[in-house]
């Protein structure tokens, strides 16, 4: 994903889990994060809420293999930018 990203010249950082991304402090140079549904530890939507809880207001892509209407209604009212489905291109 991020030599993806990286590949149309956006910077881009990739994180081994959520937890690495909140130790990090780059909470302050996001503009936007991909973010799975489904991550070991601490999934796509806890993060968004913890975020969410924090103030912090990133606009953030959910992807996700697990396609179904409930995650679709999660992840908008979660108040996703956009949900991919894996497979995607």
């Amino acid at each position: 994903m991020v030599s993806l990203i990286q590949s149309v010249r956006y910077k881009a950082k990739g994180f081994r889990s959520a937890e690495d991304f909140l130790k990090s402090r780059q909470l302050l140079n996001i503009a936007c994060l991909i973010l799975d549904v489904r991550m070991p530890s601490m999934g796509g939507f806890e993060l968004q809420r913890r975020l969410a809880a924090g103030d912090y207001r990133i606009p953030i892509i959910f992807i996700t293999a697990y396609d179904s209407d409930d995650v679709h209604i999660q992840a908008f009212q979660a108040g996703a930018a956009g949900l991919l489905c894996k497979p995607f291109s």
